[in-house]
């Protein structure tokens, strides 16, 4: 733990790429799908294990895409993007979105959100949102995303990425029933 102050330098640590994967893979992350709508009119979309919810008042939520990511700055040029909570059914569609084919809607039919945003089939939740804020983070940016509408659409359990792999979530009331 660093105790140094605000703008205190701290000494510089090397940390292998792998080895820095390999010690956060033990912290399991749900799994989503972003969504929007490129400048050509087009539907994109990404798969993420970052998001996470940041404040109730405003309504914010965050992720972080590669910086080198295509189907982000795709999205991000348009200033608005949804968020696509992934069920445990649908490791295919992730590592479809997770793929970098161009036009990964090609194969995918869905529905759209009151803004227009495309909702894949299947999703346990969507939260449509507004780009809020965009800040830098070494190879990723932190994107904030101003919540505008959102829905749960469907009772199932999240698709989990753990330890490199894909993974289903069981909780102890559903053990306890077993």
């Amino acid at each position: 733990m660093n105790n140094a102050g605000p703008g205190t330098p701290t000494r510089a640590t090397t940390i292998a790429p792998q080895e820095f994967r390999r010690i956060l893979g033990h912290y399991p992350t749900g799994v989503s799908v972003i969504t929007g709508i490129a400048e050509d009119g087009l539907p994109c979309g990404m798969a993420i294990g970052s998001f996470t919810s940041v404040s109730l008042d405003p309504p914010l939520v965050a992720f972080c895409p590669q910086k080198g990511s295509t189907s982000w700055q795709r999205i991000e040029r348009s200033g608005r993007f949804c968020v696509n909570v992934l069920a445990e059914d649908q490791e295919d569609l992730c590592r479809h979105f997770a793929s970098r084919i161009d036009r990964k809607f090609d194969r995918v039919d869905c529905a759209r959100t009151h803004g227009n945003l495309p909702l894949l089939p299947g999703a346990i939740a969507w939260i449509e949102c507004a780009l809020h804020a965009v800040h830098d983070a070494g190879d990723h940016d932190i994107v904030l995303g101003r919540v505008e509408r959102m829905e749960a659409v469907r009772d199932a359990r999240p698709l989990i990425f753990f330890r490199g792999e894909y993974g289903r979530f069981s909780a102890m009331c559903d053990m306890a029933a077993a």
